[in-house]
């Protein structure tokens, strides 16, 4: 059973899901820190390359089934035009002014 987006607990990581599943691009990017980073699988990434690749030129979308960690740490279905659907994690550092610094990404 999903989480309805609304339904997220933290105000950063709901706008994030929020703009991602609406592939509002410039929504997306407002909600990231100044040289904020990311890591797939564990990874480090290009994180402008990464969102174009993975989210915005591939119809990213995010369905939640679960939260931790303050709403900060979720599990969840991943599916975009490249890869299909699997199931991720995603974990989340939110700065003080509720904008995300970092998220890591990968399957679970």
């Amino acid at each position: 059973m999903t989480i309805k987006t609304d339904k997220l607990s933290d105000p950063a990581v709901r706008a994030f899901v929020t703009a991602l599943n609406s592939h509002d691009r410039e929504s997306f990017l407002d909600l990231l820190s100044p040289g904020a980073t990311m890591a797939d699988d564990g990874s480090d990434r290009n994180l402008d390359e990464w969102i174009d690749r993975e989210i915005f030129s591939s119809n990213g979308h995010i369905d939640v089934d679960n939260e931790s960690n303050s709403g900060r740490s979720l599990l969840a279905h991943y599916r975009n035009d490249t890869w299909g659907e699997m199931v991720t994690r995603w974990d989340f550092t939110v700065d003080t002014d509720g904008r995300i610094s970092r998220f890591e990404t990968g399957q679970a």
